[in-house]
C-alpha cells in the first residue's frame, strides 16, 4: 500500500476571482438579488427542473432563499457578473467540500438565458476549477440528475469523466432521481487547463465576439 504524500487541502474563502470575461463574486444579496430574480426567472422555464428548490413565485420568498445561501460556507455561493455591466446572470458554488480528502464539487449552478452557451459561463465554471485545484484539491466532482442532458454534456465539455450511476439516489420534487457522477483529478488538470487557456486566449474570438475555435479540453484519462 502506498502512502501519499499528502497535504489536506485549503478550505476556500469567498473572494472575487476574476477573467477575461467574467468575474465571480461572492453572493451578496444585497448587490445581486434583483438581477437574479429577474435573469433566473426569466426566458428559460427548464433551469429550474433539476435543483431541489424554485422557480419562486414571489420577490420576497427569493430574498429569504438567497440571504440563506449566501450566509453558508458549503456551499460556498459565487454570482456570475458581467464586468461591461456589473450585472449578475447566474450563479454557482463550491460544495461538499471535503479538504482532508482533497474532494470537492461543483454545483447548483444556475445561469439565465444570457448567460448560458457563452464565454461568459465557460469561463465562470472554469474559474471556479481553478481555484478548487489552486487551493489544493485532488478531486472534482460533478454530480447531476441522470435525466438532466445539459448538465452532463456540460460536465464531459468541462473534461470531466463520467464515473458511473447512483440508482434511486434521492426524491426531489416528488420525482426519482438517479444521479450521474463525474470527476477530474489534479494530475489531469494541467492538460484540461492548457485547453481551456488556448480557448479563452484574446487570439481566438474574432472582433465580434465568436470563437474561431472550439472548447477542446482532455483530460488524458
Amino acid at each position: 500500500m502506498t502512502t501519499l504524500a499528502w497535504t489536506p487541502a485549503r478550505v476556500p474563502q469567498p473572494r472575487l476571482l476574476p477573467g477575461h470575461h467574467v468575474r465571480l463574486e461572492p453572493l451578496d444579496p444585497a448587490r445581486h438579488g434583483a438581477d437574479l430574480w429577474q435573469t433566473l426567472h426569466a426566458d428559460d422555464p427548464a433551469l429550474w427542473d433539476f435543483l431541489p428548490y424554485g422557480p419562486f413565485t414571489e420577490r420576497v420568498a427569493f430574498d429569504a432563499w438567497l440571504a440563506n445561501l449566501a450566509q453558508g460556507r458549503d456551499p460556498l455561493f459565487y454570482a456570475v457578473v458581467d464586468p461591461r455591466d456589473g450585472r449578475a446572470l447566474g450563479q454557482l458554488s463550491l460544495m461538499s467540500i471535503v479538504p482532508e480528502h482533497g474532494s470537492i464539487e461543483i454545483g447548483h449552478v444556475a445561469f439565465g438565458g444570457r448567460l448560458q452557451r457563452t464565454p461568459l459561463a465557460t469561463e465562470a465554471l472554469y474559474l471556479l476549477m481553478q481555484e478548487a485545484f489552486a487551493l489544493g484539491y485532488r478531486r472534482l466532482e460533478w454530480k447531476c440528475d441522470n435525466a438532466n442532458a445539459r448538465s452532463k454534456r456540460a460536465a464531459e465539455r468541462l473534461g470531466l469523466s463520467y464515473e458511473g450511476l447512483f440508482r434511486q439516489h434521492r426524491v426531489v420534487k416528488g420525482r426519482n432521481r438517479d444521479t450521474a457522477w463525474f470527476s477530474l483529478l489534479d494530475g489531469e488538470w494541467p492538460q484540461v487547463k492548457a485547453g481551456f487557456e488556448r480557448w479563452l486566449a484574446a487570439d481566438n474570438f474574432a472582433a465580434d465576439g465568436r470563437q474561431l475555435s472550439v472548447l477542446a479540453v482532455a483530460s488524458g484519462k
